[in-house]
């Protein structure tokens, strides 16, 4: 629980330095009983993966699994075709576990340009497998999403060159320099894959 706690604040001052503040942050919404912290932080607004499938952010994307998000546009030729072939290797040395123990969700921050069928495309150039979730939406439901994970930006080449890895079951959220040595990108999503709490 203390883990979790310092966790929120952490993503809390992420949001901080964005210039939201927490009460901008969290739109009221009635509680249920299946509602937690993290449910309440991450929301359930809603996105769009490349195959178009609706996906609820945190039921759907990050609740009980180890996730490892990046973000990107499809037309960057600057850092994003290192950072996604990072992701290719890391696709090749999970192998039958993405998927299944990890999953990989590219986030777009073009929404307007990065469309479901254009995403479909450029996942089948890097020969995404199931598991590769590449993410998109309205405008704001995918701004909403950004700024859950300190990664909105408002002109799209100042996208973050970090991967955020977590386990959303013990609470270990982990940040790795996503031009690293895919070696020692490695090492940081196997401490959270393998943390136990």
């Amino acid at each position: 629980m203390k883990r979790v706690f310092f966790i929120m604040i952490a993503l809390m001052a992420g949001l901080l330095a964005t210039g939201l503040q927490p009460s901008q942050a969290r739109p009221r919404q009635e509680k249920s009983a299946a509602d937690t912290p993290a449910k309440n932080y991450f929301t359930d607004v809603m996105l769009v993966n490349q195959s178009g499938e609706k996906l609820r952010f945190y039921t759907d994307l990050i609740k009980g699994r180890v996730i490892i998000i990046n973000v990107f546009f499809s037309s960057c030729h600057g850092s994003c075709p290192v950072m996604m072939g990072t992701f290719q290797k890391i696709q090749d040395w999970l192998g039958d576990r993405l998927g299944k123990d990890v999953y990989l969700i590219s986030m777009s921050v073009d929404p307007q340009m990065d469309t479901p069928e254009k995403l479909k495309e450029y996942a089948a150039q890097l020969k995404a497998r199931p598991g590769w979730h590449f993410v998109t939406g309205e405008k704001k439901n995918l701004e909403m999403a950004l700024r859950k994970i300190g990664q909105y930006v408002q002109v799209r080449e100042d996208h973050s060159n970090i991967f955020i890895i977590g386990n959303e079951t013990t609470g270990l959220w982990k940040k790795a320099f996503g031009l690293a040595k895919i070696e020692d990108i490695i090492t940081v999503v196997e401490s959270v894959l393998n943390d136990k709490g």
